[in-house]
């Protein structure tokens, strides 16, 4: 009897409001902002080098600037919404994000336009961490991977439909609508959250930003992505890219001196870097990411290139993965509240290889039809894998650090992904041909996720409720 009450008022505490519910609208619909703008430009990009005179060269930074200065500021954006507020903080993105997106849609040249996006990084850096923090706040401690599940949904879902409604509006009224768009979305988030997610508190003395902090992790950061990306097309050798890493590797080994010194003020503080638990989810998210985003890049190549697949077709193609990615990130978070993470997380990774290995068979004589099962899974491995690994970090710290926390896996989830398209790009272009050289790379692929659920099975979520576990055992049973 006793045990049904506790059940029962369990159940009456974990039960969610209306104004939590719209709280996490809200947060979703943020979320897909910034998650569809990653992707909607890339079948975008010829109508704007036509448009604005200019070369592929030039043009691609409309997508990589974007993504470079979120990367690189997604921390510093994480410790200022936790520093100062993440409603406020998320209100200063939002702004930042939808004013220069609807000036880029008037964009009259290139440097224009990139400028905008630039700018819209920094607002994305400033809305990614703030949305957590605040969608792991509205929700209470037991349905923390709900939490995850919605923000990971959304982005999965912004991510798949990216490219549909970018060749649809390129298509139709024209690219600059895809900028335009971004306003009343973001203004719709701003207006729900104004409305039902509750004030930030009044501002604690902080004792000021780590300037010194931003500044190596920035550069370090920065230095360490425009090696990655420039050596694609420069070579690894080369003087530039070799003084880059160096550069990289300079300012990032400064950062960790300085934060050990700054104490409570630190960027990352001190009790951050010594969680085993948090370090060991960023780890498994750098090396999962290579594969994610190897994925993104190639298998849109090869229905392209081999296939013949439109550019439009070729992101379409890519629904088998994106779609169950969207779905699965949705269930991953009921699956997280009943399994813990340490199960849901092994899980997502092995799947992950699976699909790779799965997806590695391509050859020359390879048909879109024989990748659609390989993507299924590899998409269920990465709905279950990145929704939970991020509610693994985040719940492993103080809530206070929320943001924080989110940001810091998030920034480990670009970087892993800049390497592993590097090293898949090393491995493609030195192959007999694009097949041949997709099956190479998709194995290496294989064996890191391998890597990723090793580091979960024994660091990750500590150990495995056996309680739990008979819980649910017990649960089905009486309702057979």
């Amino acid at each position: 009897m006793a045990t049904s009450q506790r059940q029962l008022s369990a159940v009456t505490e974990d039960r969610l409001s209306k104004a939590t519910i719209l709280g996490m609208i809200a947060m979703g619909v943020a979320v897909l902002v910034v998650a569809n703008d990653f992707t909607a430009l890339s079948v975008a990009l010829p109508a704007i080098e036509q448009a604005l005179h200019t070369k592929v060269a030039t043009a691609q930074w409309v997508i990589n600037g974007y993504a470079m200065v979120f990367g690189v500021l997604i921390v510093t954006g994480g410790r200022l919404a936790d520093m100062f507020g993440r409603r406020r903080i998320f209100f200063a993105g939002a702004a930042i994000f939808a004013g220069f997106s609807s000036i880029g849609g008037f964009a009259p040249d290139v440097w224009v336009l990139l400028a905008c996006r630039f700018l819209m990084g920094i607002g994305g850096a400033l809305m990614w961490p703030a949305i957590l923090g605040m969608t792991y706040c509205l929700l209470p401690r037991s349905k923390a991977g709900l939490a995850g599940g919605v923000i990971l949904g959304a982005a999965g879902f912004g991510n798949a439909v990216g490219p549909l409604l970018g060749g649809l509006l390129t298509d139709t009224v024209g690219w600059r609508w895809i900028f335009f768009v971004n306003l009343p979305v973001a203004a719709a988030a701003i207006l729900i959250t104004m409305l039902v997610v509750p004030r930030d508190a009044p501002m604690k003395d902080h004792g000021g930003i780590d300037y010194r902090g931003t500044a190596a992790l920035s550069i370090g950061l920065l230095a360490l992505l425009l090696a990655l990306d420039w050596a694609l097309d420069l070579g690894w050798t080369a003087p530039l890219i070799v003084c880059l890493f160096v550069l990289a590797g300079v300012a990032l080994g400064g950062f960790l001196w300085i934060e050990r010194r700054a104490g409570d003020n630190a960027l990352v503080p001190e009790t951050v870097l010594q969680n085993q638990g948090f370090v060991a989810a960023s780890l498994a998210t750098l090396l999962a990411s290579a594969i994610f985003f190897a994925a993104l890049l190639y298998l849109p190549q090869f229905m392209s290139k081999v296939l013949g697949f439109s550019a439009i077709g070729s992101g379409a193609g890519l629904l088998p993965m994106m779609g169950t990615f969207m779905v699965t990130s949705f269930v991953a978070g009921r699956l997280y509240q009943l399994l813990g993470p340490k199960l849901i997380v092994t899980l997502g990774a092995l799947l992950l290889g699976t699909g790779m290995f799965l997806l590695s068979r391509i050859s020359g004589n390879t048909t879109y039809d024989q990748l659609i099962f390989g993507m299924v899974v590899l998409g269920i491995g990465v709905g279950l894998f990145y929704s939970s690994i991020t509610t693994a970090a985040i719940t492993a710290l103080d809530p206070s650090q929320a943001s924080l926390a989110g940001a810091i896996v998030y920034m480990f989830q670009i970087a892993g992904g800049s390497i592993g398209v590097g090293f898949n790009t090393a491995i493609v272009v030195s192959a007999s041909s694009m097949p041949a050289g997709i099956h190479i790379a998709f194995m290496v692929d294989g064996v890191l996720a391998i890597a990723s659920a090793a580091v979960a099975i024994f660091f990750v979520g500590g150990m495995v409720d056996a309680e739990r576990l008979r819980d649910i055992r017990h649960h089905h049973r009486a309702h057979a």
